[in-house]
């Protein structure tokens, strides 16, 4: 058996990137993936990889997560179709970046929006579906900046809202303990995506100068977080609870 056989999975944010990587990596363990994406080109992309690979993925696109009507849809309509739900994956987040000086309240109170918010309504509403199936996991992206100040460029908002990510997947491992849910959050580093592919435009960018400064040589791959998802997800982490596991190569403790 694979590791996630059986297993119904929700992953957010599943258009690109990590969350693609996400979804690729947990059906061919053996999930029942759900994903959902603001962009229908590309949810539909991911959900043809994946098929084209064996595995079973629906998604659902556009869903704005930041919208707790939307977000309750999208995951009741997934607890319908497969009867019932074993894990969600937090992954989709939209930052707000950029010196603080410049920063807006708009820009706050979006960051806390688009990166805690949705986060806090998708756990809110799948909590009643991982209690009647009598136990779950949820994993939450958070940040290196959670717990880390401003590497190559400043990012406030950013850093508080997944601090406020980490903090609360602590509240929810207490709270799941009794319903044996399990929450542990994911911390990535800097993640090489197409959305920071621009960071690695010359040797001298930012993202080229942080792989050479890596003790491992490299930044991060999309597939590097989805490897450790699917691990905290799976019965082999059963007594893994209320983790905070960074995936930035050992960067962030030699900086």
């Amino acid at each position: 058996m694979a590791r996630l056989d059986g297993k119904v999975v929700l992953i957010t944010g599943t258009g690109v990137g990590m969350g693609r990587a996400a979804a690729l990596r947990f059906a061919a363990q053996g999930a029942t993936v759900a994903g959902c994406d603001l962009n229908p080109e590309t949810s539909a992309e991911t959900v043809r990889l994946v098929r084209e690979t064996g595995g079973t993925m629906t998604a659902t696109a556009p869903v704005d997560l930041s919208s707790y009507d939307a977000t309750e849809r999208w995951i009741n309509e997934a607890a319908d179709t497969y009867g019932g739900i074993d894990v969600l994956y937090n992954n989709a987040s939209l930052p707000v970046v950029g010196p603080w000086d410049d920063l807006t309240v708009d820009d706050w109170h979006a960051g806390i929006r688009d990166e805690l918010d949705l986060v806090f309504y998708a756990c809110k509403l799948v909590w009643p579906h991982l209690v009647a199936r009598g136990g779950g996991s949820i994993i939450n992206v958070a940040s290196i900046a959670a717990i880390r100040g401003a590497a190559f460029f400043q990012q406030a908002a950013h850093g508080a809202a997944k601090g406020g990510v980490l903090s609360f997947t602590y509240h929810l491992a207490a709270a799941g303990g009794p319903h044996r849910i399990r929450a542990n959050a994911i911390l990535p580093g800097l993640i090489r995506t197409p959305s920071t592919e621009f960071l690695f435009s010359s040797p001298d960018s930012p993202g080229s100068m942080l792989a050479a400064a890596n003790p491992l040589g490299r930044v991060g791959e999309a597939d590097d977080v989805a490897k450790l998802a699917a691990f905290l997800a799976s019965d082999d982490a059963a007594y893994i609870n209320a983790a905070a596991i960074p995936v930035d190569g050992g960067q962030s403790v030699i900086e």
